[in-house]
């Protein structure tokens, strides 16, 4: 099956300020094993005979002022390597203007999308924003709907209690296409809690300019879990429809629990159920339309 990898990073350790120093607990877990460098020679070990033909690399949280260094090193390293055939870089969207930002990252001809992660959480272990509505702030939106101008899709990364407030972005930037990260990041996975983040994400599936990233559903288990993959991966099915979904690896984050080869098995006995051609969007077409690639 041929694949596109719609999300994973590379890094250079000495780029990467969170990699440094002791080891903080993350919503990962703990990762000494990702404090070194993970080239895209490495990757491409990783991704070898598993079918991943193209890939989308996502912004790795450098320095907030490095956002253009970061990109411009991924640039370099596509051009040496012919990886990655994209890039959703970082800028700041919560400033009251972030066009001089966006502008300087125009630049990049692998440039598609933004990622700047608003995920809020009462567990400060899954916390990465300041607060849960800054995703629908003013300065937030003002700032997404500029995006439709440079043609770049915005990485939503919200919580599934995040909703409300990320609807209201979506709503107001109908010409942006958004990038569910990690279909909402299921993380209470309690009958109850799957419910609940079920009707909650179903009001974002309602939105057409809503796609969801089939991604990173380890990152809570902290293990490659095959029937979770499956629950999670066919709940999004069922509500974006697998013309809307699209597969993402998070390598090298789920590399601390599993290998690719692995992973990828796990996501192609998740979609066995569905047509070929639901499974070709899910692995490849809709990756490839999303991103212009």
């Amino acid at each position: 099956m041929r694949i596109v990898d719609a999300h994973h990073h590379i890094w250079r350790r000495a780029d990467l300020p969170w990699l440094l120093g002791p080891t903080v607990p993350r919503i990962f877990g703990a990762y000494d094993a990702l404090k070194r460098d993970y080239p895209i020679d490495e990757y491409l070990e990783d991704i070898a005979q598993t079918g991943v033909e193209k890939s989308v690399y996502v912004q790795a949280n450098w320095a907030p002022n490095w956002f253009v260094d970061e990109v411009a090193w991924v640039s370099r390293v596509a051009e040496r390597s012919g990886w990655p055939h994209a890039i959703s870089g970082y800028v700041d969207m919560t400033r009251d203007d972030a066009r001089r930002d966006l502008d300087r990252l125009s630049d990049y001809p692998l440039m598609r999308g933004i990622r700047h992660q608003m995920h809020h959480h009462s567990n400060p272990l899954y916390r990465f924003a300041s607060d849960a509505q800054v995703v629908g702030s003013d300065a937030v939106i003002a700032n997404v709907r500029r995006l439709a101008g440079y043609e770049w899709v915005f990485e939503l990364q919200v919580f599934a209690h995040q909703v409300d407030p990320a609807l209201s972005l979506v709503d107001a930037a109908p010409d942006v296409t958004f990038v569910l990260q990690h279909a909402g990041m299921p993380e209470d996975l309690s009958v109850e809690g799957k419910a609940a983040w079920k009707t909650r994400i179903a009001q974002l599936a309602e939105r057409p300019n809503v796609v969801a990233k089939v991604s990173g559903f380890g990152t809570f288990l902290r293990c490659n879990d095959p029937d979770h993959v499956r629950w999670a991966v066919l709940e999004t099915v069922e509500l974006f429809g697998a013309e809307r979904c699209l597969f993402g690896s998070n390598f090298p984050i789920e590399k601390l629990w599993t290998d690719y080869a692995s992973l990828v098995s796990a996501f192609k006995d998740a979609v066995e159920t569905l047509s070929k051609g639901e499974r070709a969007a899910v692995f490849r077409a809709t990756a490839e339309r999303v991103y212009r690639i």
